[in-house]
Formats: C-alpha cells, sequence, structure tokens
C-alpha cells in the first residue's frame, strides 16, 4: 500500500510539474534568463571600461603631479610653525581592547608641527574597562607633549557618523582646516599627513584625499585572501579609475583626509544609512568638490578574521548603498551643480551597477537560474553568457592581485556564497524591509592576537573553531545546487554539474563553519 501511495505521489506530482511547466515555469524562466544576461552585459562592459582606464593611467603615466599642484609646504622663517594648516585627526572606536593602543599610537606619531595638530579620540565603548584603558593611554600620550583629546558622550546616537558628527562640534575643531580620519584599526605611516595635506593646502577645488587600504593579515587564512583579492580590485580599478576620469569615488570611512569647509558646506555627517562614508562624498560632489585617490599612499589595517565579522560587514556594505541610493537618487537627478556626465556616472555606474547589479546578478543568475535550467531543458543559456563573461570578469578582477591568480577558482566560488548575503542585504536597503536596514555592528578585530612573538611565552597560538557556527541559508543553497547538479548529471547536457558540485561544496564549507575559523584565545 505505501509503494502504491507513494508512486501515486509522485506521479501526480510529475502530472502537475507538466501541467505548469509549458504555460508558466518556461516563460517565466526565459524572462529571468534574459533579465540576468542583461545584468551581466552592464556588469561585463563596466569592468571592461574601467579595465580600459586603468590600462591607459598606466601607459600615459598619469601621475598626481600631472593633473594637481603638489609641493612640499615650506615653513615661512618670519611666521614660523603657522604656515602649515592645523590638522584635526580622528579616531572613532567602540571597545576596540585588541587595537585602541596601535590606532592611538599611529596616529600620535604622525610627522607634522606639535602645534598643528589635534588628536581626537571619539570612544563609544559601552565596557567601563576597555573605556578606563583608553583614556589612560590618551593620557599617557598627552604626558608625551601629544595634544591628544579623549571625548566620549552620553549614548550612541547615529554609531559611527552620530560620533564623527559630534566630534566636529567641539569648540577647538573651530582652528582645524583639515580632518584626517582612521578607524580604529588603521595605523598610518608617519608621512601620512606630509603626503596628504600639500594636495588639499595647494588645490582649492579638492575637498578628499583618500589613500589605499593595507592588510597586515591578508595571509592569516584563505577567506583573508579572498578579501584582499575583492578590495584589491576595488582600490586598484574602481577608487583609481573614479579619481582619473570624475574626480569622484566612494569615501572609504578612514584612510583619508577631508577639507572641513566642503564637509560643513554639505550639511556635515548624517546617520540615515550604515555607509555615512559613502553618504558624505555622494553630497560633497554635488555641491562640485574634486576627490583625488592616491593609490600609492597605503595605510595598514585588519582584515574580518571570523565569517560571521565577515557577513556583518559585508551586510552594512551591500544594505547602506542601496538605501542611500534610494534616498539619493531624486536629488543626484536633479543637481544642477555637477555636469549631467557626472549625474549619470553615480546613479548609473556607481551606485546601480556596481552597488546592485554586481550583487543581484552573481546570485541570482549563478546560484538561482543557471542551476534551475537543468530542470527546463527548452531554456537555452548562450555559452557567452554561461561560460566567457563570468571567465573574463573574473580574470579582470583577478589582476588587482597577481599574488592569488592561483586562488582564482576559489575566489569565484567564495564570492558566490557572499553574494547571497549581499544580494539580501540589497533588498533589504531597497525596500527598507525589517530591522536590519539600519543595523551597524562594528567587525571585530584581534590586532596583535594573533601575532606570535618569538621567544615569548605569554603569547598563546590560535585555536581553531571549526563547526561551532551553522549558517542554514548557505546548507539549504547547498542542497539545491547539489540536487541541480546531480539532476544534471543523470539527464541533462550542459555539464552544469561540475560547476554545481563545486558551488554546492562551497556553500556546504561555509554553511557548516569551515572557514574563517581562526580565533584568539582568550
Amino acid at each position: 500500500m505505501e509503494r502504491v501511495f507513494s508512486g501515486t505521489g509522485l506521479g501526480q506530482m510529475g502530472m502537475m510539474w507538466e501541467q505548469v511547466r509549458a504555460p508558466l515555469i518556461v516563460p517565466f524562466m526565459k524572462i529571468m534568463v534574459i533579465m540576468c544576461l542583461a545584468m551581466s552585459v552592464m556588469l561585463f562592459v563596466e569592468r571592461v571600461c574601467m579595465g580600459i582606464i586603468i590600462a591607459v593611467v598606466k601607459l600615459m603615466k598619469y601621475k598626481l603631479e600631472k593633473r594637481y599642484k603638489w609641493e612640499a609646504i615650506k615653513e615661512d622663517l618670519e611666521i614660523g610653525n603657522p604656515c602649515y594648516p592645523m590638522v584635526l585627526v580622528q579616531i572613532p572606536m567602540y571597545n576596540e581592547k585588541e587595537v585602541y593602543q596601535l590606532s592611538i599610537g599611529a596616529a600620535c606619531g604622525l610627522s607634522w608641527p606639535s602645534d598643528r595638530i589635534i588628536i581626537q579620540v571619539l570612544d563609544d565603548s559601552t565596557d567601563p574597562i576597555i573605556k578606563d584603558l583608553v583614556e589612560l593611554e590618551c593620557k599617557r600620550w598627552a604626558g608625551k607633549g601629544i595634544n591628544i583629546k579623549y571625548e566620549i558622550r552620553g549614548n550612541r546616537n547615529g554609531y559611527k557618523a552620530g560620533a564623527l558628527k559630534q566630534g566636529m562640534k567641539h569648540p577647538y575643531v573651530n582652528q582645524c582646516e583639515f580632518v584626517a580620519i582612521f578607524d580604529a584599526d588603521f595605523q598610518p605611516d608617519p608621512d601620512f599627513l606630509w603626503r596628504t595635506i600639500p594636495l588639499l593646502a595647494h588645490n582649492p577645488e579638492l575637498a578628499l584625499v583618500q589613500a589605499r587600504w593595507k592588510f597586515v593579515n591578508s595571509d592569516e587564512c584563505l577567506m583573508t585572501r579572498m578579501q584582499e583579492m575583492s578590495l584589491d580590485y576595488h582600490f586598484i580599478v574602481e577608487q583609481e579609475a573614479g579619481s582619473a576620469t570624475h574626480a569622484f569615488f566612494g569615501f572609504n570611512g578612514t584612510a583619508g583626509v577631508w577639507r572641513i569647509s566642503a564637509l560643513n558646506e554639505a550639511g556635515g555627517w548624517k546617520d540615515r544609512t550604515t555607509v555615512e562614508d559613502m553618504d558624505l562624498a555622494v553630497r560633497v560632489s554635488l555641491k562640485g568638490w574634486k576627490f583625488v585617490y592616491v593609490g600609492d599612499l597605503k595605510v595598514k589595517n585588519e582584515l574580518p578574521s571570523t565569517f560571521q565579522a565577515y557577513r556583518y560587514q559585508q551586510h552594512r556594505w551591500s544594505c547602506g548603498p542601496a538605501n542611500l541610493f534610494k534616498k539619493m537618487i531624486i536629488e543626484i537627478a536633479r543637481n544642477k551643480r555637477v555636469t549631467v556626465w557626472k549625474k549619470f556616472y553615480v546613479i548609473y555606474s556607481f551606485f546601480f551597477v556596481r552597488k546592485i547589479v554586481a550583487h543581484l546578478v552573481t546570485f541570482i543568475f549563478y546560484c538561482v537560474v543557471l542551476p534551475a535550467t537543468v530542470f527546463v531543458p527548452e531554456v537555452q543559456v548562450p555559452k557567452w553568457g554561461a561560460i566567457y563573461i563570468p571567465s573574463i570578469v573574473s580574470l579582470l578582477n583577478a589582476v588587482g592581485t597577481p599574488r592569488s591568480f592561483h586562488l582564482l577558482v576559489f575566489w569565484i566560488l567564495f564570492e558566490n556564497v557572499m553574494s547571497l548575503h549581499r544580494t539580501k542585504g540589497t533588498f533589504i536597503g531597497l525596500f527598507e524591509a525589517g530591522t536590519r536596514v539600519n543595523e551597524w555592528v562594528v567587525t571585530k578585530k584581534l590586532g596583535e592576537a594573533l601575532k606570535a612573538k618569538p621567544g615569548s611565552k605569554s603569547t598563546k597560538k590560535p585555536r581553531l573553531q571549526i563547526g561551532e557556527s551553522v549558517y542554514v541559508l548557505e546548507i539549504f543553497v547547498g542542497v539545491y545546487l547539489f540536487l541541480c547538479g546531480c539532476y544534471d548529471l543523470s539527464f541533462g547536457k550542459n555539464h552544469y554539474f561540475i560547476y554545481l558540485f563545486l558551488q554546492a561544496m562551497a556553500f556546504f564549507i561555509v554553511g557548516f563553519g569551515y572557514i574563517g575559523v581562526f580565533v584568539p584565545n582568550s
């Protein structure tokens, strides 16, 4: 009886599938394939154009000195140090036990006339022990003659944006012309200000000088190598291309110097999204100001070492831009102070293609629609869309990190896994769905915790956490891809099963917590 019932049930399901496939499933799948192919072409054209721009910049040796006036600030013997601009250095932090000494020490070590610089530590820590340690560190540097201010507030309203906004309200800030911002895990070299301030001082049209990030823990594990590949492309290609062509790019929130008058003209910091840095950059740009990216100036910092921390970061970096795009698209379109070409670049290229299409097409096409076509042989995906375009896009991305070229396949699989969360974050930001649209989780830093010092008995080796976290969404998608692979292996003709099994394995590895698992001993 059970066999008859089972067979009958499967037969009914088969009949239902045949009844809905031709009139509903096939047309829907064809529409989805066309939409995904269109987004793929958008992304492909965007990546190729940026690649051409970077190639031209490199071949023509298009140096900053040719575009902007740059010369060292010379001391005036008559007036002395007042000829140097007054600089404010802001360090926002929140319970940064592992890195507060590194960041404060690096900021206090900046080479600049001591009476022309103010170090401002904006401490939003809720842990009283950490707060006391940070205050003690500030007092220690103050005892060495450093002009350092320890600032706290009674709440965390607006998170980082709120702290930076409050920091700009102190009376002593009025005497400052420029503000350099460093997150708590960033360690600028002593000559940072000497290489950035002259650009702002000699070019009154510039509002921002952005430096590149250098990752101190990129070799920590496979996950950090993957992050390095993505971020290197962002800095070497996206930021450089935006700087060279439109004098606009998104502020990275740290390792940059702002002209305070430009910041104030645009309305200062706002906390309406989780990407306050990008928000400020767009508003300042709409006022007609220009930005410059200095690619050979690198500031050391740390990549997220755990997958959970990376997930939170990527949610913020995908949800925030989508939400900002929704809030600002009309304002950008109506702006009359910038050219139509620049408005088109910001709306289409900067926001739509890079911040929305790139996330959606990666997950929806390569992890949902393409695998689903194995069940619907009537729907064919052309080879140029399934193989050639993604291959070229991936190769272009790998150019940014030549040393990791041999990891390209792993990077593709890992990026597809992360596209699940980026797509989810993008939809949350666009539709302002749920409470996570304004979710701000500070990325946990490890600082010196993973650096074993030779001969030091107190230094503990990091322990390995494997399988302690299970991520249901990744496992669910992994099962879906595995089933698609099995079906394609048995009945398909496109040989997608090779990719499907590899991608399913990647989702399973991440879903069962086997990546980003090195954590320090407490």
